[in-house]
């Protein structure tokens, strides 16, 4: 585990001072895994993911790629617990895979063990690239928020979450300009696993191969150099920044250093009640497998989150 000393000094900037091929390392999330091969890692995931997704459709009350937007690949599925209420909570996911990979037929993880406790969640789709622009992705992700406020006006509080670049996407919304959609959603809180939130050192990394980031592209879409200037948020509105214990030392960075940005905000503006978990002997994969458990460490805090 990274003791937070170990992050440096306010104005380091410690992925400046690596090699090339330290930095990509660092952003290979399938290099730090120490239960199984990086190969192995990935497909155990994919599989995890699929199986989950065969299994909510199966089980779950459903509606499935329901479109947010007039592109193809501007849907969602939606999945509902047996017993309708009023006002339910509804939770929004957005998948990781670096923004060029992954999903939402398969990353319904976590569909089981909310819905059986009365949430409703929805899957989201995002044109990934090279189809689509970071810029596209943040924009449909912002629309599908505003969908689901739009047509389930009367929902107990809008929650999303998003692992790795879905943790990234999510985050956007901190900066959403809602007026612009014409809703203003009910966000009751985000749960940012694994995420990127500076998104400079990316552009030096075979990653951008496919994102073709430009520096001012990325800074744009950097929620680290932007949440200083968000509106106010909802005061009630929880953010909780979580990283696994085996996630890579830059990845920890990045989340220790949004939680920092938040909380520090937080004490400016009293917008944004900020926390952060390490879990304790997870990946940056387990972590979001395990949603589908439902006495996971992990899928108990949202629970708590959105019952508190």
């Amino acid at each position: 585990a990274m003791a937070i000393s170990d992050v440096g000094l306010p104005g380091e900037v410690p992925w400046k001072k690596m090699s090339a091929e330290e930095l990509e390392n660092q952003y290979r999330p399938s290099q730090w895994v120490v239960r199984l091969g990086a190969e192995e890692a990935l497909r155990t995931y994919s599989q995890i993911g699929i199986e989950a997704t065969r299994r909510a459709r199966a089980t779950r009350k459903s509606l499935l790629h329901v479109p947010y937007g007039d592109g193809e690949g501007e849907k969602v599925d939606i999945y509902f617990p047996d017993k309708a209420a009023e006002a339910l909570p509804f939770f929004l996911f957005f998948h990781g895979g670096y923004w060029q990979s992954g999903s939402k037929d398969e990353s319904a993880f976590m569909v089981d063990p909310l819905t059986a406790q009365g949430v409703a969640v929805v899957i989201v789709a995002y044109d990934i690239a090279p189809k689509g622009t970071l810029d596209q992705m943040v924009d449909q992700v912002t629309r599908s928020v505003a969908f689901v406020q739009t047509r389930y006006p009367s929902n107990g509080g809008i929650y999303l979450c998003g692992h790795s670049a879905g943790a990234h996407l999510a985050a956007m919304m901190l900066l959403a300009n809602w007026t612009k959609h014409g809703v203003t959603p009910n966000l009751k809180g985000f749960f940012l696993v694994s995420g990127v939130f500076d998104l400079e050192p990316i552009m030096y990394t075979s990653q951008n191969i496919a994102l073709q980031l430009t520096l001012e592209d990325a800074q744009r879409n950097s929620p680290q150099l932007k949440v200083a200037q968000a509106q106010p948020v909802d005061p009630t509105c929880r953010v909780l920044v979580v990283v696994g214990q085996f996630d890579s030392p830059e990845f920890h960075r990045q989340s220790w250093e949004f939680y920092q940005v938040l909380s520090t905000q937080t004490l400016c503006q009293g917008e944004w009640k900020a926390s952060f978990e390490q879990l304790h002997d997870v990946d940056h994969f387990e972590i979001v497998e395990n949603l589908t458990q439902k006495d996971n460490v992990l899928t108990q805090i949202i629970l708590k989150t959105i019952f508190q």
